[in-house]
């Protein structure tokens, strides 16, 4: 697995930096403008951020030296940086390495007040993620062939629009809501009869392209959308400028009985 992948598959785990159990926080989408060479100071950080294009809301650069590959490297920044990676503050990532030296810079995007229709938004990740499903896969160690494309469902899309607005207004990030319901109780409060039922929700991502892009780099969330026994899908997003994340994004699967 690269290093993102197992920096998404740490975030996705209950296991909190004190050795307890924790909540586990949305995945962190690949941005290419972060992907900058390791920095020797933060001027010449700056200054390549700059030449990129990025413009983040909020920054943390760390990085690790004399590690020779991804896994030696996660290690390391597990027992450094735990805090960082684990931060639902952050939803975007770049890495890089320049021989055994490896950065990661986390960033909060900047994002648009107005990020268009919730349900072509929702729309658009459908689009996204059958061009995904069009091709195989390989989602952290699993591998998965091309699966059929999914259909648009609108009480899915209900079922999502009302996690993600519930997500947003009571600022909380989790598959379980306050209430102790789970996607299959809201799929079901939505009118699905379901077969089989699935998940994958994020936070703070500035658009659908940011969303799909956390989800397929993180082990978890790409086998769901993998997953060839799904036939349909709903997808929506809501936002609150008062919750830590702003942003709230949730895509419902779903087989009919």
């Amino acid at each position: 697995m690269d290093l993102v992948s197992l920096i998404n598959d740490f975030r996705s785990s209950t296991q909190a930096c004190s050795g307890g159990e924790g909540e586990a926080v949305g995945p962190l989408a690949p941005s290419d403008a972060l992907a900058v060479a390791p920095a020797t100071s933060g001027a010449q950080l700056q200054r390549d951020l700059q030449a990129s294009g990025y413009r983040p809301a909020k920054l943390q650069a760390i990085s690790v030296s004399g590690l020779a590959n991804a896994q030696a490297a996660m290690s390391a920044l597990r027992q450094r940086y735990c805090s960082a990676l684990r931060s639902d503050e952050f939803a975007e990532i770049g890495v890089s390495r320049q021989g055994s030296t490896w950065q990661v810079l986390l960033a909060k995007p900047l994002l648009s007040p107005n990020l268009g229709d919730w349900q072509e938004a929702g729309k658009a990740i459908l689009e996204r993620v059958n061009e995904a499903r069009a091709n195989p896969r390989k989602c952290g160690r699993q591998t998965f062939e091309a699966a059929p494309a999914l259909r648009w469902n609108d009480q899915l899309a209900q079922a999502a629009l009302d996690h993600s607005r519930d997500m947003a207004n009571q600022d909380y990030f989790s598959h379980q809501a306050p209430d102790g319901s789970q996607v299959s109780d809201r799929a079901s409060r939505a009118g699905y009869k379901w077969s089989r039922i699935g998940e994958n929700i994020a936070a703070g991502q500035g658009s659908v392209e940011q969303a799909v892009a956390g989800w397929l780099a993180s082990p978890g969330h790409c086998a769901n959308i993998m997953r060839p026994d799904f036939t349909e899908m709903g997808a929506a997003y809501a936002t609150n400028p008062d919750s830590a994340a702003v942003s709230y994004w949730t895509q419902v699967f779903g087989t009919p009985r």
